[in-house]
């Protein structure tokens, strides 16, 4: 399964519901498979974060890549 297939999914699920026309029983089933999805779609999130690196220029004006999430050096 796919990010985007996962993700539609979910909002399939959520509208399904949030309309209130669901029996319990079934609810409960989606509710059960929503979470599966969530965690699937955190942990695909999780990884891409983990690929995208920032690229910047170091003080001797050469390229470099760093995590994301690393502060600018000034």
């Amino acid at each position: 399964m796919t990010f985007e297939k996962a993700l539609s999914r979910l909002e399939e699920i959520a509208r399904q519901l949030e309309s209130g026309d669901i029996p319990l029983e079934e609810s409960l089933k989606m509710y059960e498979e929503g979470m599966k999805l969530i965690e699937f779609c955190n942990e695909k999130l999780n990884e891409a974060e983990k690929k995208v690196q920032k690229l910047t220029r170091n003080q001797d004006g050469e390229f470099v890549t760093e995590p994301l999430d690393t502060p600018p050096e000034e």
